[in-house]
């Protein structure tokens, strides 16, 4: 008997955990009202199983038309105009999943018809909000759809390429087509598959007045339909579950850029504090030994304070890893800085006890010394403290292993299946770290 849950139950598990210890304050509960309310909702899809398939492209594509061959009824508005589709709309499937209980396929407005930035908010609102996207084509990939496809790809997003309108060519020109596709595609893009179908096909037909018409014949979609419900069928719940974690990540990331940005003023002022500290406690004091010690105090007590400040426990392993870091990375600054600190203070000593023989002249030229130290000491505390904090937020999410972008980097690193979907989400994860980095002091 397999004891071991299966990974959407583990995800599952984990986010319901997680979402019952999340704890805002006032302030974090109205700046990120939407971001949680998006996420509740796909955590009630992923404990009901209703998964979202949505279809992307540029306008006049065939979009709302391979959704109507898909239901196998016009359900969404067609026009040979293009551009029916101006806000998202969705049906349920009619189509029976064995592992599902629902699931809705969702229109999108075409993506050439919005300017470049509303563009690539539309491309990353539903990267976030369906859990599998159709990104449709009826010919050569243009520069508009590259742009939005890299979008879903940063975001992490399961993508399946679907060009329509295969019907005007014939089979050699077909595979051409889908050659020159694939060679268009981002390098770390050309592991998508393209299903060619026809989703509204017509075909000419010789009327009685021996005039020449169109009639619509039936759709050829069947690759596609029969890829889509075994895909659904397999893997379903584990997309669900895998948008469900980039929506909590998303979430957290969001969180955690309040808070650093929060904490940023405290930080900078308790940096001045310490450094105010350890300056004027060199400047006052003659004895060299008590420089060095008390100034390493000062650091010693500055790391604690900033591991309080950014919620870091003091203790355990990973702590310790922490400060080991930490201190590494500080021993040449800490090394050069007790050499100068030394050879200053020692320097200071030889002039205050050669104040008798030179009648006091000598002290003029200590606190010279004592100024130099004391600008020492400030600008090494500054940098220790900068350094600190930028560790302390490099390894805070590594730190808590219950964190949703934790179970994610797991699985893309162990399941293969995953790392395929979600394609560049290690790259955006690391985008969005190195942006925080703007909010440290």
């Amino acid at each position: 008997m397999n004891l071991i849950p299966s990974t959407p139950k583990r995800c599952r598990l984990l986010l319901q955990e997680w979402r019952q210890t999340l704890k805002l304050s006032g302030r974090e509960k109205t700046q990120l009202a939407g971001e949680v309310i998006s996420f509740d909702r796909q955590l009630r899809r992923l404990i009901d199983k209703h998964v979202r398939v949505a279809v992307f492209g540029r306008v006049g594509v065939g979009k709302s038309s391979l959704l109507n061959a898909l239901l196998e009824e016009k359900v969404f508005a067609t026009d040979v105009a293009h551009g029916c589709t101006r806000c998202l709309d969705s049906k349920v499937w009619n189509q029976k999943i064995a592992t599902l209980n629902k699931v809705e396929l969702i229109d999108t407005p075409g993506i050439d018809e919005i300017a470049k930035e509303a563009r690539t908010r539309l491309a990353a609102h539903i990267a976030l909000k369906t859990d599998f996207v159709l990104f449709v084509l009826d010919s050569d990939l243009t520069s508009v759809e590259l742009q939005a496809l890299k979008v879903l790809l940063d975001s992490g997003k399961p993508v399946l390429l679907v060009l329509n309108r295969s019907d005007q060519w014939n089979i050699n020109e077909q595979k051409a087509l889908i050659q020159s596709i694939h060679q268009r595609l981002p390098n770390d893009a050309k592991r998508l598959e393209i299903h060619a179908v026809a989703a509204s096909p017509r075909q000419p037909k010789l009327t009685s007045d021996r005039r020449i018409r169109s009639e619509a014949v039936s759709p050829q979609i069947n690759s596609l339909r029969n890829s889509l419900i075994t895909l659904l069928t397999n893997q379903g719940e584990l997309l669900l579950a895998l948008n469900a974690l980039r929506q909590a990540d998303h979430v957290y990331q969001n969180l955690k850029r309040l808070r650093v940005h929060s904490r940023k003023t405290a930080a900078q002022g308790l940096i001045g504090r310490f450094a105010a500290l350890k300056a004027s406690g060199i400047a006052a004091n003659p004895l060299a030994i008590f420089d060095l010690a008390g100034g390493l105090a000062c650091d010693t007590a500055l790391v604690i304070e900033l591991c309080k400040l950014y919620e870091l426990k003091m203790g355990g392993p990973a702590a310790r890893d922490i400060i080991s870091i930490i201190c590494r990375n500080n021993a040449l600054l800490g090394g050069t800085q007790l050499a100068i600190q030394l050879v200053l203070s020692l320097f200071r000593q030889i002039l205050i006890l050669a104040t008798p023989i030179t009648g006091g002249l000598s002290l003029g030229s200590a606190a010279p010394v004592a100024i130099i130290q004391a600008a020492l000491a400030v600008h090494t505390t500054q940098i220790t403290g900068r350094l600190t904090a930028r560790e302390l937020l490099r390894n805070q999410q590594q730190l808590n292993e219950a964190q949703p972008g934790a179970l994610l980097r797991r699985l893309y690193a162990t399941d293969p299946q995953v790392k395929n979907w979600l394609g560049n989400w290690p790259r955006a994860d690391r985008n969005q770290k190195q942006q925080l980095q703007g909010f440290l002091p």
